[in-house]
């Protein structure tokens, strides 16, 4: 792999593509598309409710002018605050409808703008005051001028675009009175009065312009922001406390990857030169997992540090789910597809172990399982930023340093069984008790972990139950787990029963001494194996499973000392 290098995002005054033609424009980002979609809906629920609202104190209004207790009859200008309120609600169940098109809703935006300006200008003028009438026209400010404004401030919309859709709703004021004056309510000497007295909503056309050609370049910017390194990134898939995951795309290769940003006052130091020694151990760490090339490991495209010192990690974008997500969903899995599932991360971990570093965090969140290639139920163990190196058999020089910085996002309380504990790496559901009790770890700290993966994968259910983190630390230091096949009445073979309690052992010398001891084993239990077949059939089954494209299992977090 190369040296990863410092990086920073640049702007290209004149970016160009192959031959030295112009590239087109940044598209405003998805997520960003997403949030206008959001204000879009407010706007149009808040339009409903003035047209209703304005609607009723009209009809009171004009029942008291005529003498009438309660509303005034049905007018045929009631049908235009219909028309208007029936295109609020339209546009209000599209903007929050989950199938909206992000692209596909500033132009949406546009037409329910014009319509709303018609509305506007045909009821203004529709039943218009003889005294008004009466008055010379002069130049005003109307409600249409405001709507133009508004909605180029809430939505990303080209300068093209802003003026054509803004000149249609500036022109329905004008629009409106000569209708009036076809139904004799509204006498004036020429049609240019309308325009007359309606130019200030054209003038905001102009302003209009401006506050979409900012909106836009925001969008842009922070497009061009989130280029790293030759991956372009794209929309948000998690955020946590610490840090995003986004889907993103290599620039020349068309590659899908996923990107997991850690915020720079995560780097310990947030300047000088603390933060220059996080970022070379974050390079040692990240070259460890780099390093790992087993099939069954989660591939690192790149990583490396921007200007603002926030770290990124580039990894391949998974489709399928995690094992955590696939027992919540379905229920306990077979024992056959168990021992599919726990070869392949035996494979994983074996590499790891033999250049000296363990992953210290197994967990069935951190295993992954979908389709690579043609292949179904191939396995992915993640997250190996918590690699510590062990022993002198390690081939990536780390210096002893303790990449327990990185473990899943979210939050970090002390009642909660799935989380770290303090400075400690990994999750208490499924810590060995050296890991525990922190004394030396090796391979066989892993082997734990995968025999609780392994119970919960039979179960649904996980190896101790306790109230808090420091109960189910206590649970795993002292207590004896009882046999999978007795949680629940499930049918587990006795020899799996027995592995599976092998490997969560108190003393590491009385587990399988290495992963590939423990995947020999699981092969020569006398269980019919898990076929391709069964695995494609059960795939087949769950079609919107297989199209979850899922990344890296949890995000990133940073838990201890950054400080060598």
């Amino acid at each position: 792999m190369r040296q990863p290098e410092l990086i920073a995002p640049k702007a290209q005054s004149t970016p160009r593509s192959f031959g030295g033609s112009r590239r087109p424009e940044r598209a405003t980002p998805n997520d960003l598309l997403k949030q206008a979609a959001r204000r879009l809906e407010i706007m149009s629920l808040l339009a409903t409710a003035i047209w209703t609202a304005s609607s009723i104190a009209w009809h009171i209004q004009l029942g008291s002018a005529s003498g009438q207790l309660g509303f005034a009859p049905y007018q045929l200008s009631d049908n235009i605050a219909v028309v208007a309120v029936i295109a609020s609600l339209a546009m209000f169940y599209y903007a929050r409808s989950t199938k909206s098109d992000p692209k596909f809703i500033p132009n949406l935006g546009l037409a329910y703008m014009v319509v709303t300006a018609a509305a506007i200008g045909l009821i203004t003028h529709w039943s218009i005051d003889p005294r008004i009438a009466a008055m010379p026209i002069l130049p005003t400010i109307s409600w249409i001028g405001v709507v133009i404004l508004m909605f180029a401030a809430v939505i990303p919309i080209s300068t093209k675009k802003t003026i054509i859709a803004g000149l249609i709703a500036a022109s329905m004021n004008p629009v409106g009175m000569l209708i009036a004056r076809e139904r004799g309510v509204w006498a004036f000497d020429s049609p240019l009065d309308t325009l007359m007295m309606h130019f200030p909503d054209y003038l905001l056309i102009g302003v209009a312009v401006v506050i979409a050609r900012v909106v836009i370049q925001l969008g842009q910017e922070v497009s061009r922001a989130r280029e790293m390194g030759s991956y372009q990134i794209g929309d948000l898939l998690k955020r946590g406390g610490m840090g995003e995951v986004y889907r993103a795309t290599h620039t020349m290769l068309a590659r899908p990857a996923a990107i997991k940003l850690i915020r720079p006052e995560m780097l310990g130091g947030g300047n000088g030169d603390d933060a220059q020694v996080a970022v070379r151990r974050f390079y040692r760490e990240a070259a460890a997992a780099a390093n790992l090339r087993s099939p069954h490991t989660v591939e690192l495209f790149d990583f490396g540090v921007t200007e603002d010192q926030t770290l990124y990690f580039v990894m391949e974008l998974l489709e399928g789910m995690d094992l955590e997500s696939m027992v919540q969903k379905h229920g306990p899995l077979p024992a056959p597809r168990v021992i599919h599932i726990l070869c392949q991360a035996c494979e994983s971990l074996e590499e790891a172990h033999a250049r000296g570093l363990v992953h210290r965090d197994i967990k069935p969140a951190n295993i992954h399982v979908g389709r690579v290639g043609i292949r179904d139920d191939f396995v992915k163990v993640l997250d190996f930023g918590l690699v510590k190196a062990v022993g002198p058999t390690s081939e990536v020089s780390i210096n002893a340093v303790d990449f327990g910085l990185l473990t899943s996002m979210g939050a970090n309380t002390a009642l909660s069984p799935d989380t770290a504990v303090s400075g400690t790496p990994g999750t208490p559901a499924y810590m060995a008790p050296e890991m525990a009790l922190g004394e030396t770890v090796d391979g066989r700290s892993d082997i734990y972990a995968l025999g609780c993966v392994a119970y919960y994968l039979l179960t649904g259910q996980l190896v101790f139950t306790a109230e808090s983190t420091v109960q189910m630390i206590a649970r795993h230091l002292h207590h004896a787990a009882v046999a999978p096949s007795t949680r629940g009445g499930i049918e587990i073979p006795q020899e799996l029963d027995r592995l599976v309690l092998s490997c969560l052992a108190k003393n590491p010398d009385d587990r399988p001494a290495t992963v590939a001891e423990l995947s020999d084993a699981l092969r020569a239990l006398d269980i019919q194996p898990w076929s391709e077949a069964q695995a494609t059939e059960w795939w087949a089954l769950n079609q919107t499973e297989r199209s979850t494209t899922t990344t890296l299992g949890a995000a990133t977090q940073l838990t201890g000392s950054l400080a060598v």
